[in-house]
C-alpha cells in the first residue's frame, strides 16, 4: 500500500512517493511533514522580500550622496576635508575611470551613477569608516558599497597606473637624480626606498603567513620615492611576515637592478669631483636593506668616524622623503591608519589605486599641510624589519665609502652638516 502526496514550495510541485506496512498513523503524519522541513531548509531557497530595502528606498530624499555631497561642492574647502580632494579633481577623476564604473540599470533596480560610486569609495579612503557605516550614511546595501570600492579601485588602477606610476627609463633615471642633488644634496640618487605594513584583516585559513612581528596581519608596501615625494615604483602585496630586504631581493625592482635590466644611466662622476672617479647611480635605504654598489645603506655602529658620521646624516636626509610620502599617502587616505577588512587581493589593487591617487593629486602646496596633519596625529604606517644581515661586496663598499669622502670634502659638504652630527 502506498500514498501519494503533493507538497507546493516555491512555484514547484514536489510529489513523494512512501510505502507504508501498516495503517496511516500519526506518529507516520509527523515524521512526514519533519521531512519535508529538513527538504525546505535543504534544497529551497529563501525568498527575498525586497530588492532594495526600504531605507534605502529614501535614498534620493535623505541619503548622503544626494545632500551632503551636493552641498560640499558650494564649500572648497569642506570638500577637501571631507573627500581629501577638490571637487575639480574630483571631477577629473570622474572623466578619468567614468565609463568603467557604467552599469546596466534592471527591471528591478536603477544602477548606481558613476559618481556616487566614486564618490563612496573615495570617502572610504579619506575616512577609514566602516563600510557598514557607510551603506547607512549613503543609503545603500552592504554589497553595493563593497563593489563599489572595488570598482573604483580596480578601474584606477586599470585607467591610472600606467600614466601616473609609468615605467621607469633612462632618462627619468636621471632627471630623479638631478632633482635629488637639486634639492637634498645627495648625488647620483635614484631614489629612496622603503616599506610599510598595510594592516589588514586576517584572511580566512591563511595560517601565520601575513603576521608580522608586531603579531597583527598584514601585507607589506615597498616603494621608490623620488626628491619630490612622487612613487616612481611600487609593490605591494606581499606577506607581512617578510623583511625588506626579503620583498626587496624579490621585487622586480631588486632583480631588475641586480640583473642590470632597468635602463640604469652609466656611471658619472660625482659634481666637481672627477678625481674621485665614476660612481654608479644609487638608491638610498635604511639598515633594513642589503648594501649593493647600486643600493646605499647606513654605516652600523655606536663608535663611528666623522666622516662615517656625515654619510650617515646626508643618507637619512635624502631618504625621509620616503618617509614623508608615507606620511603624505596616510594623511590623506587615512584607511592606512585601519585594519582594512577586504580581501588580500582587493587590497592589493585598493593601495596601488591610493597610489596612484597620490601622483595624480601631489601638489607642493598640499604636502606641508599633510605632513602636519600626520605629526599632529601622532600616527604612521608601520615599518617592515630587517630579518637577516648583509654581506656586502668589496664593490659596494667602496662605492659608499667613496660618498662618504665626497660629503666631506669641499665639493661635496655643506654648511650645516657638522652642526647636525653629534
Amino acid at each position: 500500500m502506498f500514498e501519494v502526496f503533493f507538497f507546493l514550495y516555491s512555484n514547484n510541485i514536489l510529489i513523494l512517493i512512501i510505502t507504508f506496512s501498516a495503517p496511516f498513523s500519526r506518529r507516520k503524519v509527523v515524521a512526514f511533514v519533519l521531512l519535508l522541513d529538513i527538504l525546505r531548509r535543504r534544497g529551497g531557497r529563501r525568498r527575498r522580500l525586497h530588492w532594495v530595502h526600504p531605507l534605502n528606498q529614501r535614498r534620493r530624499q535623505q541619503g548622503y550622496f544626494y545632500h551632503l555631497v551636493a552641498e560640499l561642492r558650494l564649500d572648497s574647502q569642506r570638500h577637501q576635508q571631507y573627500f581629501r580632494m577638490s571637487a575639480e579633481k574630483m571631477d577629473e577623476l570622474l572623466s578619468l575611470i567614468g565609463n568603467e564604473l557604467t552599469r546596466q540599470s534592471t527591471d528591478n533596480r536603477s544602477a548606481l551613477e558613476p559618481k556616487q560610486r566614486l564618490a563612496v569609495a573615495l570617502r572610504y579612503l579619506a575616512s577609514g569608516d566602516s563600510l557598514i557605516s557607510l551603506a547607512f550614511s549613503y543609503r545603500l546595501g552592504h554589497t553595493a558599497v563593497i563593489n563599489s570600492v572595488q570598482m573604483v579601485c580596480a578601474a584606477i588602477e586599470k585607467t591610472m597606473v600606467n600614466r601616473y606610476l609609468p615605467r621607469l627609463t633612462t632618462d627619468t633615471w636621471r632627471e630623479v637624480a638631478e632633482r635629488f642633488w637639486e634639492k637634498w644634496n645627495f648625488p647620483n640618487c635614484m631614489g629612496a626606498l622603503d616599506g610599510k605594513h598595510i594592516m589588514i584583516q586576517a584572511p580566512p585559513r591563511s595560517g601565520s603567513h601575513f603576521m608580522n612581528h608586531e603579531k597583527t596581519f598584514s601585507i607589506v608596501l615597498l616603494a621608490l620615492v623620488d626628491a619630490d615625494y612622487r612613487f616612481r615604483y611600487i609593490q605591494v602585496g606581499d606577506f607581512g611576515r617578510t623583511s625588506d630586504g626579503g620583498v626587496y631581493a624579490e621585487s622586480d625592482l631588486g632583480v631588475g637592478m641586480a640583473n642590470g635590466t632597468l635602463q640604469i644611466p652609466q656611471s658619472i662622476s660625482l659634481p666637481d669631483a672627477a678625481h674621485l672617479g665614476n660612481v654608479p647611480h644609487v638608491m638610498v635605504g635604511d639598515a633594513a636593506f642589503p648594501l649593493k654598489p647600486y643600493l646605499m645603506r647606513p654605516y652600523i655602529g655606536q663608535n663611528l668616524n666623522r666622516k662615517r658620521r656625515i654619510f650617515n646624516y646626508r643618507l637619512s636626509r635624502a631618504k625621509r622623503v620616503v618617509e614623508d610620502a608615507f606620511g603624505i599617502l596616510a594623511s590623506r587616505w587615512r584607511i592606512f591608519y585601519r585594519r582594512i577588512n577586504l580581501h588580500p587581493n582587493n587590497v592589493n589593487s585598493l593601495v596601488m589605486a591610493a597610489c596612484s591617487l597620490h601622483n595624480f593629486l601631489l601638489a607642493p602646496s598640499e604636502n606641508v599641510t599633510l605632513l602636519m596633519e600626520a605629526e599632529e596625529l601622532g600616527r604612521k604606517m608601520a615599518p617592515v624589519r630587517n630579518m637577516g644581515a648583509n654581506r656586502a661586496s668589496r664593490e659596494a663598499c667602496g662605492v659608499r665609502a667613496t660618498f662618504a669622502t665626497f660629503f666631506t670634502s669641499p665639493e661635496g659638504s655643506v654648511s650645516w652638516q657638522d652642526r647636525m652630527v653629534p
